[in-house]
């Protein structure tokens, strides 16, 4: 595994341990040339999930490029880390159990922005934002709108 602080391709396993979920190992390595400590994911390897993009080209699916969306959403909130990459777990193994070889990124982000809508409502209008492209106020304070609603219908239901 190359080390991201010096570029050394020789490291030692120092530690390892389940993930979350028990599908992925975790290991902290230590780099043998600097010192440094990394830590790196290891998965089975399945058969990827292709995303159909909205113009109609296809790419693979990565999970990198949801959490970073979704950490650009979650700037400066009281998000943690960790729950950000549960959340991308999830979507993940959701796309995956649907058994489809392939899936409209329309469908990962509105999976993204139904699990931001629990997580952090801020982050789920930035999120929104960005991904339904509002191309004016008027939009916008429709998605408010209906975020204020289904608030207001859940203090409803738990009362």
């Amino acid at each position: 595994m190359k080390c991201p602080f010096c570029g050394e391709l020789d490291s030692k396993v120092v530690e390892s341990r389940p993930a979350e979920d028990g599908s992925r190992i975790r290991r902290r390595r230590e780099c043998l040339r600097c010192k440094e400590r990394f830590t790196t994911y290891e998965t089975v390897e399945t058969v990827p999930l292709i995303v159909i993009k909205k113009d109609g080209s296809r790419e693979s699916f990565d999970r990198q490029k949801l959490l970073n969306s979704l950490l650009k959403a979650c700037g400066k909130r009281p998000v943690a880390y960790e729950e950000l990459e549960r959340t991308v777990d999830s979507i993940e193994k959701r796309l995956s159990n649907s058994l489809e070889k392939e899936v409209q990124s329309i469908r990962i982000g509105e999976l993204a922005m139904d699990e931001l809508r629990k997580i952090d409502e801020v982050a789920y209008i930035r999120f929104a934002s960005v991904y339904r492209q509002f191309s004016d106020i008027d939009t916008f304070m429709q998605e408010l709108s209906e975020l204020m609603r289904r608030r207001t219908e859940g203090r409803i239901v738990q009362e």
